[in-house]
């Protein structure tokens, strides 16, 4: 898991191979997505729909999880190495998102 982030939060950069195995799963779940629209137009027993809806959640949270580790292993790992304490205030508002 190579990756690496910029000083600026939006220019994060990331191993292709890491984006790669991300975006594969990412379009996994958005096959997952169309298979649940098709099985609300074919009218499939609710309890199947939300099945699938709770397994897309928890790919959609693997995904999550993967991204994050990455994050606190590169991106947040720089910046308290350089004495940016803010990281502290933005990784706590970052676990709250992940967490509702």
């Amino acid at each position: 898991m190579e990756h690496s982030c910029s000083s600026n939060k939006h220019m994060a950069h990331h191993s292709e191979e890491f984006k790669n195995k991300l975006i594969i799963r990412l379009r996994k779940v958005e096959g997952q997505i169309r298979g649940i629209q098709k099985m609300i137009g074919d009218d499939t027993y609710c309890d199947d729909i939300i099945t699938q809806i709770s397994a897309c959640r928890s790919a959609l949270a693997s995904v999550s999880k993967e991204l994050f580790d990455a994050h606190l292993s590169s991106c947040v790992l720089q910046q308290i190495q350089s004495g940016s304490p803010q990281v502290i205030e933005e990784l706590m508002k970052t676990i709250d998102r992940m967490t509702k």
